[in-house]
């Protein structure tokens, strides 16, 4: 054994690195190993959000919202830019330059709690050994009295739709295309889909998504998802419901697909094809067959409500483990698991975890949704508040969408704030904090809001839950 730790931790996306952190903090012998390389053939710590996920998909997004508006949003300013154009080298440099300094940074992180970081695949043995395997096959083993393993996820393949690198893309080939493709088709209509469908939509791409489920956004609040689908009908996106790819074939420099709905069997042509139908954990090579760690039927790491796996000083997080597959939600469980493992209080409630779609407008929740509140048999009273009679939205020129409280009828605790329009990313905080204090929609109506701001339309609907709403009609 090269060396004895408290705690290791398998893998550095934003579940094994802030539990990495956190463990250091208590004051506990930490190390981590990630095998995830950078552009530039070195570590790059921060897993699949920092380096393929939610920071470069957001910097793209910023980037590509910056080039529509020059169009579709400032002439209603009185401001007119003409012959704009994108160079394709800076847009994704940027990109890139955003996500060397986050990677970085973790780094930097990792040296000032003196976290020892090892570059290789983790593979869990037993008694809590811990054997790393370098890019160049060697290896070498670590042990600890705690491991916690948390991997990630990586994309679907569909079989018949295998990634190329090149005409069929996953989501980190979407954010390296080097030139806007006339035609892009993308399968799959959940979040990655819509968000850098969106990205290419805004830069001239023809985009066409294909989604099996018959319901629009299934996982959100039905409203919420039919305002979502109604803009992004407006913005270009064509998003055909029922629709199932059969066939994808690389024809010279297009991808021929087949697909079938309730109307048939149909074909189209597209430039690349983003396959966005999913994730799953990632858990090939992790562990040896003696561990005693258990997969569930998804193939996932099975743990209890502690994040514990059943295995004396084993631990899993994040994408890995049961849950919504957020990175907020992975760093929250490597908060947890990190101080259970000093003998404090950690907490982890994944009744609250928000969701957030950074689409335009974005779409964001926390709670259930009216449909699994009536299905459960839950009774519960609702309140609405449009962003067009929001004075901040409106002066803004973005009035799309609205704010939607669900609280219980009896006790009118609330149950679920689902929203969709502009900066909801940032107001659903509002709605997990008051959750997660078992707030009530009386509480959020009595809390006085500044004006002119967004967060009046929480406000608002909260009013509205018992119609009290000021600024329309109950």
């Amino acid at each position: 054994m090269s060396d004895k730790f408290d705690v290791i931790v398998i893998g550095a996306g934003p579940a094994g690195y802030v539990a990495a952190i956190r463990a250091a903090q208590l004051g506990l012998k930490t190390a981590c190993v990630d095998a995830f390389v950078g552009k530039d053939g070195k570590q790059a710590l921060g897993g699949t959000c920092l380096n393929v996920g939610c920071i470069p998909s957001k910097a793209l997004l910023d980037s590509s919202k910056q080039y529509f508006n020059l169009s579709h949003n400032l002439p209603a300013h009185g401001i007119t830019v003409e012959n704009a154009k994108v160079d394709m080298g800076t847009f994704i440099g940027r990109k890139d330059k955003i996500v060397k300094q986050f990677t970085g940074g973790i780094g930097q992180l990792f040296k000032a709690n003196k976290i020892t970081p090892f570059f290789g695949k983790g593979k869990l043995l037993k008694g809590n050994n811990v054997e790393i395997t370098g890019n160049d096959g060697s290896k070498q083993t670590i042990s600890a009295t705690n491991v916690i393993l948390a991997p990630g996820s990586v994309p679907i393949e569909l079989p018949f739709a295998k990634f190329d690198g090149k005409n069929i893309i996953d989501n980190a080939g979407a954010l390296d295309i080097n030139e806007v493709p006339k035609r892009l088709g993308v399968i799959g209509a959940g979040v990655i889909g819509l968000e850098l469908g969106s990205v290419w939509n805004r830069l001239g791409s023809q985009v066409t998504i294909l989604e099996a489920l018959p319901d629009f956004l299934s996982v959100a609040d039905a409203d919420v998802a039919k305002i979502a689908a109604k803009e992004f009908a407006k913005q270009g996106l064509t998003i055909k419901l029922g629709a199932k790819l059969t066939k994808a074939e690389v024809k010279k420099n297009e991808v021929a697909l087949t697909y079938e709905d309730k109307d048939g069997s149909h074909e189209l042509a597209v430039d690349k094809l983003l396959v966005a139908v999913g994730r799953r954990a990632y858990t090939e090579g992790l562990l040896a067959d003696d561990t005693g760690v258990k997969l569930d039927e998804r193939g996932r790491i099975a743990v209890d409500e502690h994040n514990h796996t059943g295995v004396d000083g084993v631990w899993a997080i994040g994408d890995a483990v049961r849950g919504p597959m957020l990175a907020h939600k992975g760093s929250e469980e490597g908060v947890a698991v990190a101080e259970w493992i000093a003998g404090k209080a950690g907490h982890i409630n994944l009744e609250t975890v928000p969701w957030v779609i950074y689409t335009e407008p974005e779409i964001a929740w926390a709670g259930k949704t009216e449909k699994q509140l009536k299905d459960e048999g839950v009774p519960y009273k609702i309140g609405t508040f449009p962003f067009a009679a929001i004075g901040r939205a409106v002066a803004m020129n973005e009035a799309i969408g609205q704010v939607k409280v669900i609280a219980h009828a009896e006790t009118d605790r609330l149950l679920g704030v689902h929203m969709v329009g502009p900066g909801v990313s940032e107001l659903i905080a509002e709605a997990v904090v008051a959750m997660e204090f078992k707030g009530s929609a009386e509480d959020l109506a009595r809390i006085v809001h500044a004006h002119p701001t967004l967060s009046e339309a929480v406000h608002e609907a909260a009013l509205s839950v018992d119609k009290r709403a000021i600024h329309k009609g109950n």
